[in-house]
């Protein structure tokens, strides 16, 4: 999740020659952009359409976490943002409002405006859902658990059990969370796509920490067979991929999505792997990328900074310093990672102490991140 202004994704970049592919762009032909298109040349004709702003910024917003591409979260703030003085009783203008700022992680922001929105609809889902997913990324899991029971009671369901199982496993429970949601899955009937698919990466994400490999390809290739645009789910299998020794095939699925950090790092890295003659060029648009986000004091993709700097630079102190910043914003499993990592390769044991402290009072279970924390055990 990130957010920035148009255009400033990066400092200019001049091709080598007119032959160099600067970005693969989506074609004209692409639904989701026809349907942009046309929600904003009507907007054009009704700006004061309250429900079609809505629509529009809903669309950008979906578009941006897609695809990962922060200009689509800019348009749809600006879109509703004439919305601000007129749409103070509206749920939908609130909940887009939330899901806009958790993207430029306002969590706080973002939690009030979800709340606002769930006291004008109850019965609403997507409040419910968003505030859940919040409280997981800044490890409050007694609040995320309290969330999925809200959401039990007005969307039972694979839903309200993929969240159950979600904290449950990150919270001591792995093989009964993974149990459990592989069960519901199964017997689970006309589930929406983008509702499997975010389930089938759970439960992805659960097999590679029980080291099931063969279960989770199973669960990843499901999740792709979805049939939908998901970048997360993209960054999430590229990573097992790797670890896995199979670069070549990030290459492969990360094709042409140069246009997102997060998976511009993947495609940086699997590139290095393999020699691939366009590993250059990647590690050149990262070095812009970041070196740009820190001279405007951009701090939303600070993980993919650390790594970078850990696994591509080599500079273990501007890593940590990468990992620790991140940290005090988002503490999910692979922010804590990340920052163990660091510290490691820095010898400093003490500058991961929150990343430990989380592992031990949280009952995740990882031998991977176990192992590492043994490492800096022994360097005290």
């Amino acid at each position: 999740m990130a957010l920035s202004a148009a255009g400033a994704l990066a400092a200019p970049y001049t091709p080598a020659s007119d032959d160099e592919v600067v970005e693969r762009l989506p074609v004209a032909s692409d639904p989701a952009l026809r349907v942009v298109e046309s929600l904003r040349r009507q907007l054009a004709s009704r700006p004061q359409d309250k429900a079609l702003r809505l629509d529009l910024g809903e669309r950008y917003f979906a578009m941006a976490m897609a695809q990962g591409d922060p200009r689509y979260v800019g348009y749809a703030m600006s879109t509703i943002a004439p919305l601000e003085q007129s749409a103070g009783d509206d749920s939908r203008y609130w909940l887009v409002r939330g899901q806009l700022q958790q993207y430029s992680h306002d969590f706080e922001g973002a939690l009030a405006s979800l709340k606002r929105a769930s006291e004008l609809d109850p019965q609403a889902v997507e409040p419910v859902a968003w505030r859940a997913a919040i409280h997981m990324v800044q490890a409050q899991y007694a609040w995320s658990a309290a969330e999925c029971d809200r959401l039990a009671k007005i969307a039972p369901g694979l839903l309200a059990q993929g969240c159950t199982a979600y904290v449950r496993a990150t919270t001591g429970q792995l093989i009964p969370a993974y149990e459990m949601l592989s069960d519901a899955v199964a017997h689970a009937r006309d589930v929406a796509p983008e509702l499997m698919l975010w389930v089938q990466t759970r439960l992805a994400e659960m097999a590679v920490r029980l080291q099931r490999w063969g279960d989770a390809e199973r669960h990843y290739r499901s999740a792709l067979a979805q049939g939908v645009t998901d970048q997360f789910l993209l960054a999430s299998y590229a990573d097992f991929l790797l670890q896995r020794g199979r670069p070549q095939e990030v290459l492969q699925l990360l094709n042409g999505w140069e246009r997102s950090d997060v998976l511009l790092l993947r495609l940086a890295l699997a590139g290095r792997a393999v020699n691939h003659p366009r590993t250059g060029e990647w590690l050149s648009q990262l070095r812009d990328r970041f070196e740009a986000a820190a001279k405007r004091g951009d701090r939303l993709h600070e993980q993919e900074a650390a790594r970078w700097e850990l696994e591509l630079e080599h500079d273990a102190a501007k890593a940590l310093a990468y990992a620790k910043s991140n940290y005090t914003k988002q503490k999910e499993p692979r922010d804590a990672e990340v920052l163990l990592r660091a510290a490691l390769a820095a010898r400093d044991p003490a500058a991961a102490q929150p990343a430990l402290e989380w592992l031990k009072t949280s009952g995740y279970e990882d031998p991977v991140l176990e192992a590492v924390a043994g490492k800096l055990g022994a360097l005290r």
